[in-house]
C-alpha cells in the first residue's frame, strides 16, 4: 500500500498549505517489464494498493490531472509519499472479519502469506 497527501504552494503566505479536494491526482504503478498494475484516479490525498509478482525495481508515477491548479498555485506541488511493502501490511484483523475466519483460520492464512513473502523473496534473490 501507498499513501500520499498533497499540498499547493500559497504565495500569499510564501509557504505551501493542504490541497483543496477538488485537486485530482492520478497514480500508476509499473512493473519491472513496464507492464501497468496500477492506473487510477484519486483526490488530493489518498491510499492505493497493489500486487505485483514479477520481482524487481517498480516504478511509481503521480501526476496532477488539474492544469488550472497548479498554475494557480504557481506550479508548485508538493507530494508526501509514504510506502509500505511486503507480507506485514497486510490488516489481519479486517481480513478475519470480513471474511468471517476464524482464529485458526486466520493464523493459517497468515503463515501462507509468510510463505508466499519468502517465496518472493528467494525469487527476487535469484533474478539479482
Amino acid at each position: 500500500p501507498g499513501n500520499y497527501r498533497t499540498q499547493l504552494w500559497d504565495k500569499q503566505s510564501e509557504s505551501f498549505l493542504p490541497s483543496t479536494p477538488g485537486l485530482g491526482m492520478h497514480v500508476e504503478v509499473k512493473d519491472p517489464d513496464g507492464k501497468v498494475v496500477l492506473s487510477r484516479q484519486y483526490g488530493s490525498e489518498g491510499r492505493f494498493t497493489f500486487t505485483s509478482h514479477t520481482p524487481g525495481e517498480h516504478q511509481i508515477c503521480l501526476h496532477s490531472n488539474s492544469t488550472r491548479m497548479a498554475l494557480f498555485a504557481g506550479g508548485k506541488l508538493r507530494v508526501h509519499l509514504d510506502i509500505q511493502v511486503g507480507e506485514h501490511t497486510n490488516n489481519y484483523p479486517e481480513i478475519a472479519a470480513k471474511d468471517k475466519l476464524t482464529e485458526l483460520q486466520l493464523r493459517a492464512r497468515q503463515l501462507l502469506d509468510q510463505v508466499e513473502q519468502i517465496q518472493k523473496e528467494q525469487n527476487y534473490q535469484r533474478v539479482r
